[in-house]
């Protein structure tokens, strides 16, 4: 089904459906860790990158593949990969576009253990981090050095809920030769769409928001271009933090409700904001 003009609920339901041989309303679960092939010479094709056949689930998997091209269909990009984690993306992230001596600026307040893998490991490969309140985006200018090649935002920050102001940090980044990556959780595609504000790759823990149920950890990369989505498929193909084809189908079926779930999480909100606002103990 194509639906390039549906509207956001449509995507949740029929976005990254694949045409299953045996014509299944759902997408179904592949759990197999390798596929057989034809004929020796299909099987020389795919390895050699001329056929966009099955090889090996670390590879590539239709269950997965189908919730790829979902997660990039509802965020406006060229395609995504899906990964074990939310760490797994960010430490993709890193290890892809991060090389000894570089430096990355990031958000002080962003999820601990990002920042805590680069302050306390990646540190011992030469990667270099300044973290800073990036709500004010004249910090981030401050912050910039000659080696600086990623501005990495989380927007609203976790857990202080700080934000900041995307398409102004995308065309500091750009200025500078710096790429945006920017951590969507908080929001999900539903509520922001990072890479139509200017950054350059977006990623997601799906434990939060989009799987919604706290029964799956997972991740997922979205990117803007070709180029970087193979740059960052390669890397997690070589890490092996892939996800599980049972892990994507829980998602996938999770994700249908995303609006409905975020919409009365909004309700709610505002009626303890109203009550807390109005409760004369409460300044």
């Amino acid at each position: 089904m194509n639906t390039e003009k549906s509207g956001f609920n449509t995507k949740l339901i029929h976005a990254g459906d694949i045409n299953d041989q045996f014509g299944s309303a759902t997408i179904p679960i592949y759990q197999t860790s390798t596929f057989a092939f034809k004929s020796a010479e299909e099987a020389a094709k795919c390895f050699a990158g001329e056929s966009d056949g099955y090889i090996y689930t670390r590879i590539g998997n239709p269950t997965i593949n189908a919730l790829e091209r979902q997660i990039a269909i509802l965020e406006n990009g060229f395609s995504a990969i899906a990964v074990s984690s939310g760490m797994a993306a960010a430490t993709t992230i890193y290890l892809s576009l991060l090389s000894t001596g570089d430096h990355i600026v990031s958000t002080d307040a962003i999820y601990g253990p990002s920042r805590s893998v680069m302050e306390n490991q990646f540190v011992r490969f030469g990667f270099q981090s300044t973290y800073i309140n990036t709500t004010n985006v004249e910090n981030i200018l401050k912050a910039i050095r000659p080696n600086t090649k990623v501005i990495y935002i989380e927007t609203p920050a976790n857990p202080t809920m700080e934000i900041t102001d995307l398409k102004a940090v995308a065309e500091i980044a750009h200025n500078h030769g710096c790429l945006l990556v920017v951590d969507n959780t908080f929001c999900s595609p539903y509520l922001q769409n990072p890479l139509d504000l200017g950054s350059d790759v977006v990623f997601h823990s799906m434990t939060k928001f989009i799987n919604g149920h706290a029964d799956i950890v997972a991740g997922i990369i979205i990117t803007k271009e070709e180029k970087l989505y193979h740059q960052l498929r390669n890397m997690m193909v070589n890490l092996g933090c892939n996800m599980d084809p049972h892990q994507a189908y829980m998602v996938l079926r999770g994700l249908k409700t995303l609006s409905i779930r975020i919409d009365r999480a909004t309700e709610n909100a505002e009626k303890v904001a109203q009550f807390l606002e109005n409760h004369p103990k409460v300044a």
